[in-house]
């Protein structure tokens, strides 16, 4: 992970804690601060950390460096910058397949704009951070999948086992953008960051075709809801719109008046109650309504934890009995999707395609994918699926084996045991440890 800089660090810090001691002040001069050379150096390693693809004008890292070089490319933005004369490019329109087979669109800025956005990000994003509420934690500084998950934990295990799993009605695509920039003005006062703030905002979407076309669907000056999903400051500006909903929770304690507490993450969120859900319902959907949102009627669902699970960011929660104590807590586990669809992956790059490839690469992307995964779900209640998982990679490494070699099965058992595929090939090792020592999962 890419450290930031002590001077900007430093800068961010001061903002902070201006934003936190004076909740309504707006912060001006913030626009040559983006402009900073130091500021854009670090965001063009930010960017090229996340390993985008290319975006409409298809520029890559690669040929920029092969190119004018990282230096002249900065120089170049920064130039724009402080001329005035940058201009934000149309978005690229990409479709990422869901698990549920329908497509989930990503709007894709070329890297220049992208650039541009996390320089953005970093100059505005400690002055929201000082509003936004404890219980939001997705793409947030020091907050993480797993804190959230901890948060619906410890609820569960205080009672508060009826659950509103709520699924937000295409989100990104419906944020009005004159009520968003109202509470992005309400921070910065600075009208040239509030101008490109807007021209992200309204840049044309563009979807190439079949037949290589490209065309425009959608954003444009015309356009008044949405932003793109797939964008740096996307994230950002989500947050901040939903941050309403936070704030209406927290400052009307609806969590005391109701018995019901909040966990969201990004346009993800449950609500936990203890009195029953029919009143936090109706809540939401007031808050939601004002905000100009909708709740996906068929993704929304109520859920009784003692008795059914609910899958909330790749983890399957319900409450189960310890079998060492019998008492109910809180059980959590990768989600049968999740599990699946590292499977599937898996069964991917062990095909038999790809047994033209050197051995080593097809162990190193094995490897690398699962790593990422184990990153992620190596915790909770985790060692069954994790023990399934190691299976059926060694399973899948073996018959990889025995069909580059024309052996059978059989053959492939003597030849290739569990050892053999770690000590000669280096297959990664899942660990199939629980993730955390105090869970008591039926052994």
């Amino acid at each position: 992970m890419l450290q930031t800089p002590d001077k900007i660090r430093t800068f961010q810090r001061k903002l902070y804690f201006k934003a936190k001691q004076e909740p309504a002040f707006r912060f001006y001069a913030l626009y040559d601060k983006i402009c900073r050379a130091d500021i854009l150096a670090h965001a063009y390693r930010l960017v090229r950390a996340n390993q985008g693809s290319a975006g409409i004008d298809g520029v890559t890292f690669a040929s920029i460096e092969a190119t004018m070089g990282r230096a002249a490319f900065l120089a170049e933005i920064r130039e724009l910058l402080v001329t005035h004369t940058y201009c934000a490019s149309p978005v690229k329109r990409v479709l990422i397949p869901k698990a549920d087979g329908s497509k989930r669109p990503l709007g894709i800025p070329i890297i220049r704009d992208r650039v541009v956005q996390m320089a953005a990000k970093l100059v505005i994003e400690p002055i929201f951070e000082a509003d936004f509420c404890k219980h939001s934690y997705g793409f947030r500084p020091k907050k993480s999948a797993h804190m959230a998950v901890d948060a619906i934990t410890y609820a569960l295990n205080t009672g508060h086992t009826q659950v509103i799993d709520a699924d937000l009605s295409k989100y990104f695509d419906t944020i009005p953008h004159d009520k968003l920039m109202l509470l992005v003005a309400s921070r910065i006062a600075d009208g040239q960051v509030l101008h490109l703030v807007q021209m992200w905002l309204k840049a044309p979407v563009v979807e190439e075709g079949g037949d290589g076309k490209r065309r425009n669907i959608g954003g444009g000056r015309k356009n008044r809801k949405g932003t793109p999903q797939g964008g740096v400051i996307s994230p950002l500006l989500a947050n901040v719109y939903l941050h309403i909903l936070d704030r209406v929770w927290e400052r009307n304690s609806l969590h005391r008046k109701l018995g019901a507490l909040l966990v969201r993450y990004a346009d993800d969120f449950v609500v936990l109650c203890k009195q029953g859900t029919d009143q936090p319902m109706q809540a939401i959907r007031v808050i939601l309504s004002r905000l100009e949102l909708t709740l996906n009627e068929t993704k929304t669902h109520v859920v009784d934890a003692i008795s059914e699970k609910f899958d909330f960011l790749g983890y399957a929660i319900r409450m189960e009995k310890s079998g060492r104590t019998g008492r109910l807590y809180a059980h959590v586990q990768p989600a049968r999707k999740s599990i699946q669809k590292i499977k599937d992956r898996i069964t991917a790059l062990t095909s038999r395609s790809r047994t033209v490839l050197h051995m080593e690469s097809v162990v190193g992307g094995v490897n690398t994918t699962l790593r990422g995964w184990v990153n992620y779900f190596h915790y909770g209640n985790c060692s069954r699926c994790l023990e399934k998982v190691r299976a059926h990679v060694e399973q899948r490494i073996r018959t990889h084996l025995c069909k580059r070699h024309g052996q059978t099965r059989y053959e492939g058992y003597h030849e290739y045991p569990n050892h053999v595929l770690y000590s000669r090939y280096g297959l990664y090792k899942v660990p199939t440890s629980a993730g955390w020592t105090k869970a008591h999962a039926l052994k």
